[in-house]
């Protein structure tokens, strides 16, 4: 099984959407965005740019962890990593995000349940 994506909405009334890997795992965290349809297009950026090595900026956290962004190719960031214990780790993280990124699978969480 590969990847999915997750459509939510905060409690401000705003969505995002996350990546999972296929053990569950969030692999990609969006920024909020005011329309469901504009999260929708993150989702796209994200399958078309995840693939792409030159779409990925390597970051450090204030306190030493390295972390990851993903950007379009208009460099604005389309998602961010969590922060990782160390640089080995980071690239398994990119790796994954290189894997599932292009799933199609995409699950609503902004649906009430029935």
């Amino acid at each position: 099984m590969s990847g999915w994506y997750e459509v939510s909405k905060s409690s401000n009334g705003q969505f995002r959407f996350v990546l999972k890997a296929a053990n569950a795992e969030t692999i990609l965290t969006s920024e909020l965005y005011t329309t469901r349809s504009a999260a929708e297009n993150g989702i796209a950026a994200v399958q078309t740019n995840s693939p792409l090595d030159e779409r990925y900026e390597k970051k450090t956290t204030k306190d030493g962890h390295p972390y990851f962004n993903l950007k379009a190719a208009n460099h604005q960031i389309i998602g961010s990593s969590e922060s990782y214990s160390n640089d080995a780790a980071c690239a398994k993280g990119i790796a994954s995000v290189k894997a599932n990124g292009p799933s199609k699978v995409i699950k609503d969480k902004t649906l009430p349940v029935l």
